[in-house]
């Protein structure tokens, strides 16, 4: 067996350490060095333009430029969510704007009248959406818990709280003007001179508030003229009337006569007939106008007998063919009655006892017909007093002025007249 040593060193002997650098010795420490803490690994120098103040104003300002952006998400989110909320008033509200006022004036009454709570971001949030000069003036009806947004699109549609006021058919120039005068919606004074009876329009107007009195006069006049030129435009070729005058001055007696709608065009061509043949109207509203003029007839006071004889321009049981003017405002339906009446040859008409009139061709018909509606007078006075109440009155002193029968309009050729 070989067991001689691959090296050369002879046996028994230290072998020669490897050639190379010495190996650090180890050092014994106290135990104070050894609790001592060792420095860590320095941190590397900054390069000379990390420590540029350019770079450094820069960062800052990024870093606000990204605060500030977050902060105005944030803002804009809680503040679109305030404008589109329910609004804090419980209960609806009537708000009115005026001409000239801005976004922000408005903003601070909406807040004092508690239907928003914050004017503030209603304003920016009316400025947000672009509509800062599309508020309009108005009366606006702002109902419980409206949104800001809500509120914003309300006053820009410029959908007003709308008044009405209606003009019934047969009143006078004077009687509409009273109704205008007195309306407490309406503004402004009114017109200083008297338009001409007949002219003014029978209906129900429309408006916003600050509509003056003098506008809404204008408009009835206007809307009058128009109809009026419509209605004789399409009117039947053979009326015995001259002109467009004569033609509102008998439509404002049909509408005086009888308000039910089916008797108007038989109404009409019975006082038709009548100016065909030369025949007396003998209407007792044409009585009453010229009696009492535009301010009208009491309601408690009759026609007398004695009143047929009464000298007027206006009497049409004493002057022949039709009145100076019109007696009443006319509607459309009395309007279209005169323009195309019934084709029947009556001539007299009376009153019926419900509310409508009985026609008749010849005087014997009508006389006929007015006894009948003298027994139903006598015979409803009757009741009357059987039932305790006051029987209408017969007999109104020496002069002979009892009321009279109730023989309608044209219904005086025996004498009789009507107290409709």
């Amino acid at each position: 067996m070989n067991t001689t040593p691959s090296n050369n060193s002879e046996f028994g002997q230290r072998a020669t350490p490897p050639a190379g650098p010495s190996p650090t010795p180890i050092m014994p420490k106290t135990a104070a060095e050894a609790l001592r803490p060792e420095k860590g690994t320095p941190p590397p120098k900054r390069s000379r333009a990390s420590r540029s103040q350019t770079v450094v104003f820069m960062n800052f300002l990024i870093s606000c430029i990204i605060l500030v952006m977050a902060g105005a998400g944030l803002a804009l989110y809680f503040g679109k969510q305030q404008f589109e909320e329910p609004g804090p008033s419980a209960a609806g509200y009537t708000f009115m704007i005026k001409d000239g006022m801005g976004v922000q004036t408005i903003a601070d009454q909406l807040e004092r009248r508690g239907l928003i709570s914050d004017a503030r971001v209603f304003r920016l949030g009316v400025r947000a959406y672009g509509n800062e000069s599309a508020l309009k003036a108005g009366e606006y009806q702002i109902k419980p818990h409206a949104s800001m947004r809500e509120i914003m699109e309300l006053l820009k549609s410029g959908k007003s709280v709308m008044y009405s006021l209606t003009i019934p058919e047969g009143l006078t120039v004077q009687q509409v003007l009273d109704r205008v005068a007195n309306s407490e919606v309406l503004t402004g004074p009114m017109p200083a001179a008297m338009p001409p009876e007949g002219s003014l329009s029978t209906d129900t107007l429309r408006f916003t508030r600050g509509y003056t009195r003098a506008q809404t006069v204008e408009r009835l006049l206007a809307d009058q003229k128009k109809l009026v030129e419509e209605v004789w435009r399409r009117r039947a070729p053979d009326l015995p009337i001259a002109n467009i005058d004569e033609f509102v001055t008998l439509a404002s007696i049909v509408e005086k006569e009888t308000g039910k709608a089916d008797e108007r065009p038989r109404v009409a061509a019975v006082f038709l007939n009548r100016l065909a043949k030369g025949m007396r109207l003998q209407s007792d509203p044409t009585i009453i106008y010229g009696l009492f003029g535009g301010k009208g007839k009491p309601a408690d006071r009759p026609i007398y007998q004695s009143d047929l004889a009464r000298k007027t321009p206006y009497n049409t049981y004493l002057v022949n063919g039709l009145p100076p003017t019109p007696i009443a405002n006319p509607g459309r339906a009395a309007l279209e009655a005169v323009a195309n009446p019934s084709k029947t040859d009556d001539l007299y008409f009376v009153a019926d006892g419900t509310g409508g009139h009985v026609f008749a061709a010849t005087l014997e018909e009508h006389n006929e017909n007015v006894a009948r509606y003298r027994a139903l007078q006598k015979q409803q006075a009757e009741e009357a007093a059987k039932a305790g109440a006051q029987p209408p009155a017969t007999d109104q002193g020496p002069a002979n002025q009892v009321p009279a029968d109730g023989g309608g309009g044209a219904g005086g050729e025996n004498g009789d007249a009507t107290a409709d």
